[in-house]
């Protein structure tokens, strides 16, 4: 199995695993509260499974990164820290230095453990190859398997303060939000335009029309009735109208501004996981299930 910060494989691993918080950052004491540095990040497995802690020493022994298997840490979220069972400083300096950038083979962490089970490294050393050769079923392969790290529950196995032992599973689901914005705006103004305007008005002119008239076989006026006086005139005033045109300002149409809001539904759809609880009995094993 590959070893990968726990960040890789789980990346909201703060709210999911620790609800929120965060064991990085803990100062590591030992169990004589001697201060041996901080917890800089956290190797899990393929699987999931935390396999070490990797701890940055500081000036304890000069900057060095050691990893300290999780069967071997002990964590105190009130006081934020994590103490290292059985962890000496003779044996941090005996651990190979670990580098953030470096990949994590089997020999290395065959070195790693062998600091911790009390035998110093060497390649050439009988007493590793036997060792190793203990840890080793069968020829290798290149690959790690789970039985490895099962073997040594001193190093790997989660410390339990009492016989209950918890799993939360999890699954994902969808949550719907709303957010407004602003989607744009409408804006009412009136302009001017101009335009020729053709208006017909009826006048009414007088004139004064002379009409001459010679009479045949009219009688005699009678003596005495004609009477020639000279200036008598005949007036007769003359009226006319003329167009007055004015230009008056009317209201030609209202205009209203108003919202509505429309109703529309968005929908939306994601693949979501969900872990299922699997139990796996061996022999004759009772197992209550409340289901």
């Amino acid at each position: 199995m590959v070893l990968v910060k726990i960040a890789d494989l789980y990346p909201d691993y703060k709210k999911y695993i620790f609800e929120g918080n965060d064991i990085k950052n803990f100062t590591v004491y030992s169990y004589t509260d001697e201060k041996i540095g901080s917890v800089q990040d956290i190797l899990v497995d393929e699987t999931g499974s935390f396999r070490y802690l990797v701890i940055d020493t500081g000036f304890w022994i000069f900057g060095k990164k050691v990893l300290l298997p999780i069967g071997r840490a002990s964590v105190d979220y009130s006081q934020e820290r994590i103490y290292a069972k059985s962890l000496t400083k003779e044996q941090a300096e005996n651990l190979p230095e670990y580098d953030d950038n470096m990949t994590i083979d089997r020999d290395y962490e065959e070195r790693v453990r062998m600091v911790y089970r009390g035998v110093e490294y060497a390649p050439n050393n009988t007493v590793y190859a036997e060792e190793a050769q203990s840890y080793d079923s069968g020829a290798y392969t290149g690959e790690r398997n789970s039985s490895e790290y099962d073997r040594e529950p001193n190093l790997y196995a989660h410390q339990e303060t009492d016989n209950r032992h918890s799993l939360k599973l999890y699954e994902e689901r969808l949550v719907a939000n709303k957010e407004r914005f602003r989607a744009g705006a409408v804006t009412i103004g009136k302009r001017v335009e101009t335009e020729t305007a053709n208006v017909s008005v009826p006048v009414e002119k007088e004139r004064v029309v002379i009409e001459r008239n010679n009479p045949t076989n009219a009688p005699a006026v009678a003596p005495g009735e004609a009477t020639f006086n000279d200036g008598e005139v005949a007036r007769v005033e003359v009226y006319e109208e003329s167009a007055n045109i004015e230009k008056k300002a009317f209201v030609r149409e209202e205009v209203s501004v108003r919202k509505e809001v429309e109703q529309d539904t968005v929908s939306a759809q994601e693949t979501v996981r969900r872990e299922e609880l699997e139990v796996e009995t061996e022999g004759e094993a009772l197992v209550n299930r409340d289901l």
